[in-house]
């Protein structure tokens, strides 16, 4: 169904109301990885893993998942397996059996993501944690983003600074960068963006319950394709029993997404 202009609404419909918006937002990270088959997940924070953990007990058996240091585990956390991060550099990323989940300072409407640095880079006003593994992920392997907060200060015109890198300068650097560049969803406290455009803009996909296309749009420096945007779905019973019981029963994703 399409999502309707206008304010935020009071509550969530009936057969959703005791769903959250964090629980909301795990079911959406564990969409990312819908149809991904044998690859490592490589979710960076809560929402993300929880959304990897869910995806692995429900849609997605063949996902790998990783500590991020030396182990391939189970959704419950036992060790199935050894996997040194050398490894993962060596042998996952350049062949681009990964799917990473990173977070954004800053993210632009070509997927352009900044998380080094705020102002100008030769004296920025803040320094974050510097580019990190973002070029080589965006250019390697399939990478999506997470951000709890949608503002204006993350969705912005430019990035100060490119560190993963989007489609328009993907494109510009050519068949290196481009080749196997695969920015492939965003998801927020508010909503799911993409970037399945002729142009490779970022467009809005869905709102999350309570949410309007209108509440995103007053948060985002861009302009967004808003031309075909659904609800985001709800976790089903068997789903919201598995996030409440087995991957956060002490219930650490409100702390990131409050209701």
């Amino acid at each position: 169904m399409s999502a309707a202009h206008g304010s935020e609404s009071s509550d969530m419909s009936t057969e959703s109301s005791d769903v959250t918006r964090a629980e909301v937002a795990v079911t959406a990270c564990a969409e990312l990885f819908r149809d991904a088959g044998e690859v490592l997940a490589s979710p960076m924070g809560l929402i993300p893993s929880l959304g990897a953990k869910l995806a692995r007990l429900t849609f997605a058996p063949g996902l790998l998942l990783t500590d991020g240091e030396a182990s391939l585990l189970d959704a419950d956390g036992t060790v199935e397996g050894w996997q040194p991060f050398k490894k993962v550099l060596d042998i996952v990323v350049p062949h681009g059996k990964r799917h990473v989940v990173m977070g954004a300072n800053q993210i632009d409407r070509f997927g352009n993501q900044n998380i080094s640095a705020i102002g100008a880079h030769a004296r920025p006003d803040r320094q974050l944690l510097g580019v990190r593994g973002a070029p080589g992920n965006t250019v390697n392997h399939r990478t999506s983003y997470w951000t709890p907060k949608h503002s204006k200060r993350v969705f912005v015109d430019a990035v100060d600074v490119v560190s993963g890198v989007g489609y328009d300068n993907a494109r510009k650097a050519g068949p290196a960068a481009s080749r196997f560049h695969d920015v492939h969803q965003v998801v927020t406290n508010l909503a799911v963006l993409d970037f399945d455009t002729p142009d490779h803009s970022m467009r809005l996909v869905s709102v999350h319950p309570g949410v309007s296309i209108d509440d995103v749009l007053e948060r985002t420096s861009f302009p967004l394709d808003t031309s075909n945007v659904t609800e985001s779905r709800l976790p089903d019973a068997e789903e919201l029993r598995l996030i409440r019981e087995v991957v956060d029963p002490t219930s650490s994703r409100d702390k990131e997404v409050p209701s």
